[in-house]
């Protein structure tokens, strides 16, 4: 099976403007692809993982990949899917979370020369001449047709309307395209089936400005890409692919733990696994299929964090509910100025291991019961504990299976 195929059998593929074409190009190693990946964290997150694993595909098929890194868009903020205008970052933020990008994309891309390339497009935007781009580029796009588009109904649809300030964003993915195109060969955009608008932009702007017989230019779609960006959302934020943000273990269990109708299909996208042996999976039922859950969670965890940490967390998991030990444990530390006159409460600890994201949000588990101190539900939201508490094992728990010893730094 050739690598176009395969997308379609593990079902990343939703629409493209050229089948043929686009196969052709795949299929035989001549694909200069490109993704774009706006820096709005100092992370990548799960919602990024299916594009890095498509690139790691596609690269292993012989083709090259540029991982497009929005140093300029990133100054606009895509409205593709939002309510609401984004939080405008300074340009510092913006160099600072291209600069995290690009190491964790190194795990799933080989960069180098002839290989893969790393580029950011504040190289050519945030230096533009308003009035050239907009005669030049401008004029190559009808409002009319943009209203229409898909990225941009639900924000018109809102409350705050849609800002001019995001509407100039087509024009710049679209602009992307053609600088890729022109300074690279790039002939083929990847994308989120949010972002289709956007890249049939791009297209075309190729084709009027280089002529259409003269430009090989093609766009196509990942099925789950946008479904993919909530994969990441859980109660306590996104699953971060750093692992400062999202421990190895959480990572494990956020895989471990998804819904059983989902477990196949990611394993189908995600990992890289033999379809023969995905094949056989499908018609596992009940046990079977939480093994597949755990399947999916260590190949997972083994392309973010490696395979000593995946092993580590498998068997930490292992350990906690089979009714093992904590040796494996995943730890937090709490420090001395943590305590208040000689004691920290347990809303504090909650906060401080990452359980919970905020104090509002530790005192809501309390309340409802969902908070277990070494075994015993604690339903008081002033509990508090002393130092010598932590002279022995401390073990706390949020849930059913999101746990922590405690440990003092």
């Amino acid at each position: 099976m050739q690598i176009y195929e395969e997308l379609i059998e593990r079902g990343l593929i939703a629409q493209v403007t050229d089948e043929e074409g686009v196969k052709e190009l795949i299929n035989n190693g001549k694909a200069t692809f490109y993704i774009g990946f706006d820096p709005t964290a100092d992370s990548l997150h799960v919602g990024h993982f299916m594009a890095l694993c498509l690139m790691k595909r596609l690269q292993m098929a012989g083709n090259r990949p540029i991982a497009l890194v929005g140093g300029g868009t990133g100054m606009i903020g895509d409205p593709s899917g939002r309510t609401d205008l984004r939080t405008m970052m300074t340009t510092e933020q913006i160099d600072h979370n291209c600069e995290c990008f690009k190491k964790q994309m190194s795990r799933f891309i080989e960069f180098g020369e002839d290989k893969a390339l790393m580029v950011n497009n504040a190289d050519w935007l945030r230096d533009l001449n308003y009035i050239e781009f907009i005669r030049d580029i401008g004029s190559m796009f009808k409002v009319n047709n943009m209203l229409r588009a898909e990225c941009y109904k639900q924000r018109l649809a809102s409350e705050d309307g849609l800002s001019f300030l995001e509407f100039n964003y087509m024009l710049m993915q679209s602009y992307d395209f053609l600088k890729l195109y022109e300074e690279y060969g790039c002939n083929l955009e990847f994308g989120g089936d949010d972002q289709w608008s956007n890249m049939l932009g791009g297209r075309d702007l190729i084709h009027k400005k280089l002529g259409k017989d003269d430009a090989q230019a093609m766009t196509i779609t990942l099925l789950l890409n946008s479904e993919g960006k909530k994969m990441g959302k859980t109660a306590k934020g996104a699953v971060w692919l750093d692992p400062e943000k999202t421990s190895p273990y959480e990572f494990y269990q956020y895989w471990r733990n998804i819904d059983d109708a989902d477990v196949i299909k990611c394993i189908k996208m995600l990992t890289f696994l033999p379809l023969e042996q995905i094949h056989e999976m499908e018609s596992w039922e009940g046990a079977e299929l939480n093994k597949a859950k755990e399947i999916l969670a260590y190949e997972l965890t083994t392309l973010v964090h490696g395979d000593e940490e995946a092993k580590k967390a498998e068997t930490a998991a292992k350990s906690i509910f089979g009714g093992g030990g904590t040796e494996n444990m995943p730890e937090a530390e709490i420090a001395e100025e943590d305590f208040r006159d000689g004691k920290i409460d347990l809303i504090t600890i909650l906060v401080k291991s990452g359980l919970v994201a905020t104090r509002s949000d530790g005192r809501r588990a309390i309340e409802q019961g969902g908070v277990t101190v070494n075994g015993e539900k604690v339903t008081d939201t002033k509990a508090a504990y002393d130092k010598e508490t932590f002279d022995n094992e401390f073990v706390i728990r949020r849930g059913k299976k999101n746990y922590r010893k405690i440990v003092m730094g």
